[in-house]
């Protein structure tokens, strides 16, 4: 298998010398790559980070509303004025539905941002490329 594979890397070499396709410097090829590894690595690191702090801002505002049932819980008194019940519970309400308002906000904000975040790094890596390949272009 070795002779077969070395016969055709020697046809395609001397195919290469017959075009005149200049010869490749494999560790300029493979320092982009690297670099291209790096980004990747660093753009997943940002999502990986705007992920946790989406996470973390779900946990805090689960635990806010067991916090804010707990409380409704023990303030609640069935007695009294069906008047002054209503009056609580819509009040409640209403503090409910502003903070989901407010959190939904908050988790969709912190979700952009980890987005932007992995974007930008990905879009700069690409520009470092293009500009990598200009200037070997422009040496020529």
């Amino acid at each position: 298998m070795t002779d077969a594979s070395q016969n055709f890397m020697d046809m395609f070499k001397k195919l290469g010398e017959q075009l005149h396709v200049p010869s490749f410097d494999m560790t300029k090829i493979m320092e982009h790559h690297q670099k291209n590894l790096d980004a990747m690595t660093r753009s997943w690191q940002a999502a990986a980070s705007g992920a946790t702090a989406v996470a973390n801002k779900q946990r805090e505002i689960f635990e806010a509303s067991m916090k804010d049932v707990a409380e409704m819980a023990s303030n609640y008194t069935p007695t009294g004025s069906p008047q002054e019940i209503l009056n609580k519970q819509t009040e409640f309400a209403k503090r409910s539905f502003e903070a989901a308002i407010k959190n939904t906000r908050d988790l969709a904000d912190l979700a952009q941002k980890s987005g932007a975040d992995a974007l930008k790094i990905i879009q700069e890596r690409m520009q470092e490329s293009y500009d990598e390949i200009r200037r070997s272009l422009e040496k020529r």
